[in-house]
């Protein structure tokens, strides 16, 4: 094995990412930093993008979609999704073979035709790469960028940038393809690897390597937008909104043990696996349901799974979110001595849901347990909770709380799996000796066995610290501007 330093250029597009084609990102980075009219533009625009691309005139397509994409948008906004929007969908793409061969190399540098901001955190912090050279793009004394881009010809810039960051020696490879607009900086590397890509024999082959994964993950859309799927989007939008209102009255109007009945003649699904327990006799202490937290929705369809309706421990949800809720909420401090009395109160009245991650979670992981529900009961029921839907995710970290129900119900077959797990035994709580810490651990790992995810020791304020930038505390507005917010988001489409 050669043991001698070692460097390596790679292409984003077309190498490390399978698709060549940035354009979908784009499509992700207007709607999540600017909105629907932009996103609709952008879209409109795509043939034309198309066009100049087919006639060689791919750079003059890249810095339209560029202006189009951002111009006018804060520099902040932009980082805020490269942070918490882009890393899962670059993570989707990603050629796992490309990236074994990359990290075998000691000094490794990323090109692309991107902004560089877009793909620099994903490709520092995920692909570990040391150097990350991209399209720079212009801004303002505002901190607005202006749409444009700092160098004349981006792929001259970004070859000279290359070369004279390997002036005293040339890189030991270059990944990329032939055809592509990266070829002259590939050239300059003593060997060019093309697809497909073979893991590189100077790799241990006992070593199963792997990329950091995508834990925290926020924005609004499932897919990633190709001009097919944002045009889908687009169309279904006023629909689903409507369909959003009808499925939110029925929640609303009609009785609990109605509900799963009729929803069904709406596009919405509940399956349920294992046997609920019989609801505590009147005056008994009742069965605290420890759940896993995929969205607000969770409380909402256990409730309905069981034909009555259990009130929900809430952490930090809007007040609208409680207005609209069809089921009883107990908000708690984060105080823990009175946190904890509330809890034992509403236990001592009957059956209460509580999710111990204190925030969702999207991805297949758990976020570490909070201990407090074990020393309040030894009567749990581990249920665990995961959902799939179409179009729209049902949480935000960045954007506002309010608006996850409405985005839950816009999807047009929103499904939720609800799998019962057995009472915990005696022996497996604080009764018999067992520390809070200790249980909170062991439920974690019996949900997270059911649902095939995996557990962390990342809490609320991890999720927060990475996707928003702060610790997740929420500032509560008036209703009436709630109200407002949620009309002048949906405004667009009743004109």
């Amino acid at each position: 094995m050669d043991s001698s330093p070692s460097s390596v250029v790679s292409e984003l597009e077309g190498a490390l990412l399978k698709d060549p084609d940035p354009f979908a990102y784009f499509m992700l980075v207007a709607f999540e930093a600017s909105g629907l009219v932009r996103f609709a533009l952008l879209l409109l625009l795509w043939p034309l993008i198309r066009l100049m691309e087919l006639m060689g005139m791919g750079e003059a397509g890249l810095k339209l979609m560029i202006f189009v994409a951002v111009a006018g948008v804060r520099e902040s906004e932009i980082e805020s999704v490269a942070r918490a929007v882009l890393p899962k969908f670059y993570m989707d793409d990603l050629d796992m073979e490309a990236w074994k061969v990359f990290s075998s190399y000691d000094k490794r540098v990323v090109v692309t035709k991107t902004p560089r901001i877009f793909v620099e955190r994903f490709v520092k912090e995920h692909l570990r790469a040391d150097e990350v050279v991209g399209t720079e793009l212009a801004v303002n004394r505002f901190g607005l960028a202006t749409g444009f881009v700092k160098s004349q010809n981006i792929t001259t810039d970004i070859h000279e940038r290359v070369s004279n960051m390997f002036e005293d020696e040339p890189p030991s490879a270059g990944l990329g393809s032939p055809s592509s607009v990266f070829a002259s900086v590939l050239s300059v590397c003593t060997e060019q690897i093309y697809p497909p890509f073979i893991t590189n024999q100077r790799q241990d082959n006992s070593v199963v390597l792997r990329p950091l994964p995508v834990i925290f993950h926020d924005g609004r859309l499932v897919k990633l937008p190709t001009p097919s799927t944002a045009l889908l989007i687009i169309l279904w939008m006023p629909l689903g909104i409507l369909l959003a209102v009808i499925r939110i009255s029925i929640g609303l109007i009609l009785p609990m043990w109605a509900i799963p009945y009729v929803s069904r003649l709406f596009g919405g699904k509940v399956l349920v696996k294992g046997k609920p327990p019989r609801p505590a006799a009147p005056g008994n202490a009742g069965v605290l349901f420890v759940c896993t937290h995929r969205t607000l929705m969770d409380p909402v369809v256990l409730s309905t799974v069981l034909g009555r309706r259990i009130p929900a421990v809430t952490y930090s949800i809007s007040r609208l979110s409680e207005i609209l809720s069809p089921i009883p909420t107990v908000r708690l401090t984060r105080i823990r001595h009175v946190d904890a009395e509330k809890i034992k109160r509403e236990l001592s009245h009957g059956d209460l849901v509580v999710c111990p991650e204190g925030t969702t979670c999207r991805e297949p992981f758990l976020l570490r347990f909070s201990g407090l529900f074990a020393e309040l009961t030894d009567r749990i029921v581990p249920v665990a909770m995961n959902y799939r839907v179409g179009f729209f995710h049902a949480t935000t970290a960045r954007g506002w709380k309010g608006l996850d129900p409405i985005f839950f119900f816009m999807n047009p077959r929103p499904v939720y799996e609800v799998t019962f797990l057995n009472q915990l035994p005696t022996e497996a709580t604080c009764s018999s000796g067992k520390s809070p810490h200790d249980v909170a651990n062991y439920v974690q790992r019996i949900l997270a066995a059911t649902l095939g995810f995996e557990c962390t020791n990342f809490t609320r304020k991890d999720k927060y610290r990475v996707l928003a930038g702060n610790d997740g505390t929420v500032s509560y507005t008036s209703l009436v501007d709630q109200l407002k917010m949620v009309v002048s988001t949906f405004k667009p489409f009743f004109h």
